[in-house]
């Protein structure tokens, strides 16, 4: 890891800590915008990282955004800094959906942004609108607004640089590897500190098989989502994109599910705070194309090397 990135990691895992706290989560649920929050990441100039003049790129966005999902972050920060990265940067925080006739679908907090940018799969024009107008209100299952804007006839049409559904797939794919990493350590810590009969959770072995299959899952989707942010620009950026959000979307199914019975279920009741993290978690991995979709591309890039060739594309990294 780069001394920048360590940096911007560290600083915003203390902020996140200290802010994002069980109170914020149910009031940006009920539907409230965390303004306080949005304040702070502009104060220390997150929502400027991935911009062209600031030194900063891929690597430490979406650095960032695993910090902010392994805090479950209730504010549209993938979004936000994607857009900034695109059309220049907002202090105000930026929505993204798919264009669907004259309406840009589930924009999150389409009725709280500045700015909502629309795409459209296999394009990289997008349309920017500066005065949303929200047409329906929604929500995922994180209980995170999912908006649909109306899109005027007059909408800014811009080309962007990159691929814009694999950036926002690659923004969710950071978001999960940090989500799963929360998820593991709650199951840890809520283990090491219930007891029954007379004896911490953690100690039995069943519980401590659960977290090992947790670990690794953890471990491989962190890798995943590493190779595919490393690969952004390349000749394999697809094909990297397609195994992390595959590999992230897997283990979202194996991790979410174990940490709640480790919990014994409480993790679902209101007064917890693992399904902040778990419905996230499920949320992310549908968002973009989930592990299906992925597993489709990947499966027919594989397929046109030939059996002679496949060894060689595994192996290789080109």
């Amino acid at each position: 890891m780069s001394e920048q990135r360590e940096l911007i990691v560290d600083t915003a895992q203390r902020l996140f800590g200290d802010l994002v706290d069980k109170a914020m989560l149910d009031s940006a649920e009920r539907g409230d915008w965390q303004q306080g929050l949005h304040a702070s990441l502009v104060e220390n100039g997150f929502h400027e990282l991935g911009g062209a003049d600031t030194g900063t790129g891929a690597d430490e966005l979406f650095a960032f955004l695993e910090v902010a999902g392994e805090h479950a972050a209730p504010l549209p920060l993938a979004d936000t800094l994607i857009a900034n990265a695109w059309l220049g940067t907002l202090e105000g925080a930026s929505g993204i959906g798919e264009v669907d006739g004259g309406v840009v679908r589930d924009v999150p907090w389409g009725r709280a942004v500045r700015r909502v940018v629309g795409v459209t799969p296999g394009s990289r024009e997008v349309v920017v609108i500066t005065a949303p107008e929200v047409v329906r209100q929604s929500a995922n299952m994180a209980g995170e607004p999912r908006d649909d804007v109306a899109l005027p006839a007059d909408a800014e049409r811009v080309q962007v640089p990159v691929d814009p559904q694999r950036w926002l797939a690659l923004s969710r794919v950071a978001l999960m590897a940090g989500g799963l990493r929360s998820a593991l350590a709650q199951a840890i810590r809520y283990a090491t500190e219930r007891e029954q009969f007379g004896r911490p959770i953690s100690k039995f072995q069943a519980i401590q098989h659960t977290l090992a299959v947790m670990a690794a899952e953890v471990a491989a989707a962190g890798r995943a989502a590493d190779a595919a942010v490393s690969a952004v620009g390349s000749a394999r950026e697809e094909v990297e994109l397609a195994a992390a959000k595959s590999r992230c979307g897997e283990a979202v199914a194996v991790v979410a599910e174990a940490a709640h019975q480790v919990h014994g279920a409480i993790g679902f009741t209101h007064e917890h705070r693992l399904h902040h993290t778990t419905r996230r978690l499920w949320a992310w991995r549908d968002e973009f194309g989930n592990e299906v979709a992925w597993q489709r591309k990947l499966g027919a890039v594989v397929v046109a090397q030939g059996a002679d060739g496949v060894w060689d594309f595994v192996t290789s990294g080109r």
